[in-house]
């Protein structure tokens, strides 16, 4: 596959993730009723997300780095809870997976070839 193809996954798996935790926590399954503060955790996937539009690489690196706070905790909620909030944590742990796996080979398919890197820095 190619760097673009890898781009499309992340970049949809993203903006999924964003959409699946302003809904689960604010209408779905809140913390609390009517809503908690948890709901911020939308707004910083919103950082990485236009860069990852946009193919910048040095996002892609640090993203990596960020969702698997995601995984964490989708894994921690899909083991803790019950009902809708823990299938919520399930597609949560799904789609930190998928941008995580997809990032991570973005980066491998831009990567640059030794003989490349020789050139420019010559």
């Amino acid at each position: 596959m190619t760097a673009t193809r890898y781009q499309l996954i992340t970049s949809t798996s993203l903006i999924a993730l964003i959409f699946l935790c302003l809904a689960w926590e604010g209408w779905l399954a809140p913390l609390r009723p009517g809503g908690s503060w948890l709901i911020l955790k939308a707004a910083f996937l919103l950082l990485p997300l236009f860069g990852v539009l946009r193919g910048k690489r040095y996002t892609y690196k640090w993203l990596s780095l960020f969702i698997q706070f995601y995984l964490l905790e989708g894994l921690t909620r899909a083991t803790s809870d019950a009902g809708l909030s823990q299938l919520l944590a399930i597609g949560e742990t799904a789609l930190a997976g998928v941008v995580f796996f997809s990032a991570i080979l973005y980066i491998r398919a831009t990567r640059l070839a030794p003989e490349k890197k020789a050139a420019q820095q010559n």
